[in-house]
C-alpha cells in the first residue's frame, strides 16, 4: 500500500474494525490488504490461495468466515453472481458491476443514471432500501474478440 488512498483505506479498515470490537490481527490485515490492492473481485478460495503463501497454517475455513465478517462490518462487499463462488468487492463506494458470462471476469463501472434510479414505491413502502447496485450481464470485449477470431 503506497499512495495516499491506500493509507485512508486502511485507516477505514482498522477504524471500522475497531468500532466493531475485532482485532487488527496480521492475517486479517493480510487478506484486506490483499482484497484491496486486487483488480479482480476474488473468490474465498482465491484469497486463500494467495494468502497461504505468507501464512502457511491458515485454514480455508479462517479466510472464508474472515471475509464474511468484513462483509458485514462493511469494509468489503460480496458481488451478486449465480451459481458460483461468492466473490468479494473491496470497493465500498457506489459503483455497479459488468459481469461477463463467458470468463466470468467482473467489472466495476459508474454511473449516475443507475445512482439515481428511483425505487418502485410498493418497494419503498416494504422496504428500506439500503443500497442500490445494477448488475449487467454479456460478454466482454475480451471474448467478443476471441469468438470473432475463430
Amino acid at each position: 500500500m503506497r499512495k495516499e488512498s491506500d493509507r485512508e483505506l486502511l485507516d477505514f479498515f482498522m477504524v471500522t474494525c475497531r468500532e466493531h470490537h475485532l482485532r487488527v490481527t496480521p492475517q486479517r490485515l493480510a487478506i484486506y490488504v490483499l482484497l484491496s490492492e486486487s483488480k479482480e473481485h476474488p473468490s474465498a478460495d482465491g484469497v486463500f490461495q494467495s494468502i497461504k503463501r505468507e501464512f502457511p497454517s491458515i485454514s480455508y475455513d479462517t479466510v472464508n468466515r474472515t471475509l464474511l465478517t468484513f462483509s458485514k462490518i462493511g469494509v468489503v462487499g460480496i458481488v451478486e453472481g449465480r451459481g458460483e463462488p461468492r466473490r468479494f468487492d473491496p470497493n465500498m463506494s457506489s459503483h455497479h458491476h459488468f459481469h461477463c458470462r463467458r470468463c466470468g471476469t467482473i467489472t466495476d463501472f459508474f454511473s449516475d443514471d443507475y445512482d439515481n434510479l428511483e425505487i418502485p414505491r410498493d418497494l419503498e413502502e416494504k422496504f428500506t432500501v439500503l443500497n442500490k447496485r445494477v448488475v449487467l450481464e454479456g460478454i466482454c470485449d475480451t471474448c467478443r474478440t476471441k469468438q470473432s477470431r475463430l
